[in-house]
């Protein structure tokens, strides 16, 4: 069949060429330029982001006879026997088939002759990773001094399995995955080229399966272009892939956002229908998550989202009211959801239990905009009590009163109460301040120490984190209008933490309840009866 696959007729030719790896291609441009070309180079990356055609682009800038700046021409005879493979003086090594001792004294014998033309003999073995040990240690000396005339790449999708011995002997560099981005405005150049009117949405589908490598992308372009005749809808683009249209996982992701549990029924329905996979719904509607905590903690980190710039204005739209919290409380649900899948006999039950479960959870609202709201709903309270006054209340009388309740005005049995009320909370974070000395609250500001023995408790209460962690707690249970402040710990400290203000106040209430069963005329008689004395009380559990 004469028939060309879309990822090799379309190979780039030159760097320029190449998408998504900048990086490199201006680093061995500038190394070619400069006369700094080091001897052996290490290609490491994901499949399909240009590992191979890098090597050989490189092969024909190093032979090619009419290069411009290291451009190579593409038309030459050296450019065209690389181009097809048919090179002597350029020799392709599969590592995988070629993995063992022999093959690489074969090399390493070859190595040896000068080029039959040209300046340099060229060697790339791709997948080096699958040499045995032994061919990586017959390699070792012939990489570390081969002759002027010898230049190795090596190309690896697991540099991890490569020795140390052989990486330090090699300049690395590290393909990227490509930006969906860019994989999508490339795949709408190809369709141009080749005639085929493509959607946008139906390309960004595409991009997005191939997960940042351009040869997966480009072998879906053609698997799909197959399916449709030639004419890409996202709806056909979908249908091919297995994938569900954007439109309804937006539906799904706004039904969860708001808590609509009726109509996540029906997304239900129309999933079911569609015959859509649940582990990849999941991951899509994961991923939208993702996007989401990005764009709250940072609106300008657009750079980070794959997403065409008409989703991430949608997205932004529909997150605006939504607080971290709930996002980050929905993205646990959606983690373990999709461990739930994994082992599951049935994957669609467990599936929309999971979308039920996440649509009627708890909306978890933000601490900050309930205590803004609180304050700008706080001054009017007193403008309603001035605007009308009772006949029998004194203005003058208002005051004592005001200043009789007090939020700030509390002691350590206050102090002890926020604490255990902590405890049924946040049990961890109790555990820390309850070992907290209270020194007493003045001005507005609660004075707190802790023991020597735990002095690192102050450190750790610097922490940005943990101080609005304890400041919106404070706020929470005494009301706003003053902060805290932790001393150091000294050994002269005059205080009691909530541990033995607790302590303190059980046994004083085993006292007095120790002093009322003393008196208690059974106990009398029984004393009168027995001749004797009462030497412990215990009080037993109904």
């Amino acid at each position: 069949m004469s028939y060309q696959v879309l990822a090799r007729k379309y190979r780039s030719q030159t760097f320029d060429q190449m998408v998504g790896q900048n990086h490199i291609t201006q680093t061995l441009t500038n190394a070619l330029k400069n006369n700094r070309l080091p001897h052996a180079l290490l290609l490491t990356g994901l499949r399909g982001t240009g590992k191979t055609s890098s090597a050989r682009i490189l092969a024909k800038a190093l032979r090619c006879t009419n290069a411009v700046n290291f451009v190579p021409c593409n038309e030459c005879q050296s450019c065209i026997e690389i181009n097809i493979g048919r090179a002597v003086d350029v020799i392709e090594i599969d590592g995988a088939s070629n993995n063992g001792v022999d093959a690489i004294r074969d090399l390493r014998d070859n190595v040896m002759f000068m080029p039959s033309s040209g300046k340099y003999k060229i060697f790339i073995i791709d997948e080096v990773h699958m040499l045995s040990t032994s061919a990586f240690n017959a390699l070792l000396k012939t990489l570390e001094e081969p002759p002027a005339h010898v230049v190795f790449i090596l190309a690896t999708t697991e540099v991890h399995k490569i020795p140390q011995t052989i990486l330090s002997r090699c300049q690395r560099f590290d393909f990227r995955r490509i930006p969906l981005k860019q994989t999508a405005e490339y795949l709408q150049k190809l369709c141009s080229l080749e005639n085929i009117p493509a959607d946008k949405a139906a390309l960004w589908l595409i991009a997005r399966q191939g997960d940042g490598s351009m040869r997966d992308s480009l072998s879906l372009l053609d698997q799909v272009i197959s399916f449709t005749n030639g004419n890409l809808g996202e709806a056909q683009v979908s249908q091919i892939l297995g994938l569900t249209e954007r439109s309804l996982v937006f539906e799904v992701f706004d039904c969860l956002l708001n808590r609509k549990a009726t109509e996540i029924v029906s997304c239900l329905e129309k999933l079911s229908h569609s015959g859509q996979n649940p582990n990849l719904f999941l991951e899509d509607l994961s991923k939208m998550l993702r996007h989401s905590l990005i764009l709250k903690t940072d609106a300008t980190a657009i750079g980070m989202i794959d997403l065409p710039d008409d989703e991430i204005e949608l997205l932004n739209q529909k997150i605006k009211d939504v607080s971290d919290s709930d996002l980050h409380m929905l993205f646990d649900m959606m983690m373990k959801a999709l461990q739930d899948l994994h082992r599951a006999a049935d994957a669609q039950i467990v599936f929309e239990i999971a979308l039920l479960r996440m649509s009627q959870a708890p909306q978890i609202a933000d601490l900050k905009s309930l205590l803004s709201g609180a304050e700008k709903a706080g001054p009017a309270l007193p403008k309603r009590a001035e605007a009308k006054p009772t006949a029998q209340a004194a203005p003058k009388a208002l005051a004592p009163t005001v200043a009789a309740v007090k939020p700030y005005d509390f002691d350590d049995e206050r102090w002890l109460t926020f604490v255990q009320n902590l405890k049924a909370s946040d049990a961890f974070f109790a555990s820390k301040i309850e070992n907290l000395m209270f020194m007493g609250c003045k001005d507005l500001k609660i004075t707190l120490q802790p023991p020597m023995n735990l002095a690192f408790l102050a450190e750790q209460l610097q922490n940005s984190e943990m101080r609005q962690k304890l400041q919106g707690l404070i706020d929470s249970e005494f009301g706003r209008g003053y902060n805290f402040e932790v001393l150091k710990g000294r050994a002269d400290a005059k205080g009691e933490s909530a541990q033995a203000l607790a302590t303190k106040k059980q046994e004083k209430a085993h006292e007095k309840l120790e002093e009322e069963w003393k008196l208690d005329p059974r106990v009398q008689k029984a004393k009168q009866v027995f001749k004797g004395e009462v030497k412990m009380t215990k009080k037993e559990s109904v």
